[in-house]
């Protein structure tokens, strides 16, 4: 009785060996799918892990420091495929750093792209619209979608049913708004964004504040209510820098995503090494 129950136990435990194993095997493969995603925006560089399609990682940090946190998650992760995407010109020394980075993939208007681009001048549409565009066409294929992106500027992407992108709009942001009435005028002050607010304002601070940020809503709205009419299934998103403050005033019926832009990047980058 008790050699079975040794050997009972023996056995066991060789499969719970195999099993670790099996475990730490399984690990490895799922790190050979992980993908690098960077994003330099016109303030801040973010920078996200993909498993798949699934973010795993995402940070925003300062341009001087984002080479640091590459040597961080490259310690972590075993990453096998990254891309780039800068809506400015790369610094000499990050970019040296960047070309190290494996299987690189530096988004640019020649790039193939997951959907058809219809923009009359393709060169001159900058990397994060085109992002935009492949997370619409990623997460609401078939879908005539509308994206909002709230950041340095409000750019306004469409892509209809066929998944053809066909251009959009860009205003100031809401910083750069506060930015111009102070720069342009001799007496006006430097604000920043408050979330009290009214549509009349009782003093000149109050009355910025009305024109910036119901100017931006009302902008938004505006802009969706025209697309709406001649698209009554119209997807919307909100994305960008601003999309927590911006969605707590907006209308239902608003998908808010802060991270669509990493996601369109991920899609653009699995769509090239497929």
């Amino acid at each position: 009785m008790y050699l079975a129950v040794a050997n009972i136990k023996r056995v066991f435990h060789n499969y719970q060996i195999k099993i670790e194993k099996s475990i730490v095997f399984l690990t490895s493969i799922i790190k050979l799918r992980m993908n690098l995603v960077i994003d330099i925006g016109n303030s801040k560089v973010k920078v996200a892990v993909f498993e798949i399609d699934t973010m795993i990682l995402s940070i925003v940090c300062e341009e001087n420091s984002f080479l640091d946190e590459l040597k961080k998650i490259s310690n972590k992760y075993q990453i096998v495929q990254s891309i780039v995407s800068s809506v400015k010109d790369i610094e000499e020394v990050y970019f040296e750093e960047l070309q190290k980075l494996p299987s690189l993939l530096l988004l640019n208007s020649d790039t193939p792209l997951p959907f058809k681009n219809l923009y009359s001048s393709p060169s001159t549409l900058g990397n994060d619209r085109i992002a935009l565009a492949a997370a619409a066409v990623s997460n609401y294929p078939q879908k005539n979608s509308l994206i909002i992106d709230a950041g340095t500027c409000i750019t306004y992407d469409f892509i209809n049913s066929s998944n053809e992108y066909m251009g959009g709009a860009i205003s100031p942001g809401i910083e750069m708004r506060y930015k111009a009435l102070h720069q342009h005028t001799s007496k006006l002050p430097l604000l920043s964004k408050n979330e009290v607010y009214r549509r009349t304002g009782f003093s000149t601070t109050e009355s910025i504040h009305s024109g910036v940020i119901n100017g931006v809503f009302w902008e938004i709205e505006g802009v969706i209510a025209q697309y709406k009419q001649d698209f009554n299934d119209l997807t919307v998103v909100l994305t960008g820098g601003d999309t927590k403050f911006l969605s707590k005033q907006l209308k239902n019926g608003i998908f808010a995503n802060r991270n669509f832009l990493l996601q369109g990047l991920n899609k653009i980058l699995t769509f090239n090494n497929q």
